[in-house]
């Protein structure tokens, strides 16, 4: 599985291209930031991140696409402004039909440390230390992206069990009392147990 990791950012969007499978070993493929300059129109740095977002996915092709999700914070212009950058990786992931999936970054730092309230320069030394590099990427944005793509390798297996078993338990008409295998119901049959129906009918007439 390839992951590309998106910590959104108006000013900088870390990403981040982490390979591998939950158990194994992990490869980072690439990783870097997505700049606009503050002086800018809005929409324009909005283009110059989605010009960013179509190149990292047209030179690593990732499987799927991970987010951090935004949350409320006390400044709302920064929070804005990453709510904006989210969507427009969002977006240029589902124009090419690649999955997103949306993080916490609670959920990242106790997938990538152990603990939802690890200080960023815990994630990075653990993020360095996971994809064996020789220093934590910089800066702290390009090393969050990275952890995205670690957490979501790491959570994809059990949240796609979790999915299936969601959807099969919504799947219209399906009975809850499944019948044993081999064993077949007849509309309006008995309920009366097998052994008893038997007996009844090897039971000939009193002489």
């Amino acid at each position: 599985m390839r992951v590309l990791g998106v910590d959104p950012g108006l000013t900088r969007c870390g990403v981040g291209v982490v390979e591998g499978v939950a158990g194994r070993p992990l490869t980072m493929i690439g990783v870097g930031v997505v700049r606009t300059p503050t002086d800018a129109e809005l929409g324009d740095r909005l283009v110059a991140i989605e010009r960013g977002m179509e190149q990292w996915l047209d030179e690593h092709s990732p499987d799927h696409v991970a987010v951090e999700r935004v949350f409320a914070q006390h400044n709302v212009r920064t929070v804005m402004g990453t709510a904006q950058a989210s969507a427009v990786a969002m977006l240029c992931a589902a124009r090419r039909g690649i999955p997103v999936a949306l993080h916490t970054p609670s959920e990242v730092k106790a997938a990538v440390t152990g603990s939802g309230r690890a200080e960023k320069a815990q994630v990075g030394a653990m993020v360095t230390r996971l994809l064996r590099l020789d220093a934590p990427p910089k800066p702290a944005d390009a090393a969050d992206a990275l952890a995205l793509a670690i957490c979501h390798i790491w959570r994809a297996p059990a949240q796609n069990r979790l999915q299936q078993a969601v959807a099969a338990h919504r799947t219209p008409g399906a009975s809850r009392t499944q019948p044993a295998p081999g064993i077949s119901r007849t509309p309006g049959a008995s309920r009366t147990p097998a052994a008893s129906r038997t007996s009844r009918t090897l039971k000939g007439p009193t002489a």
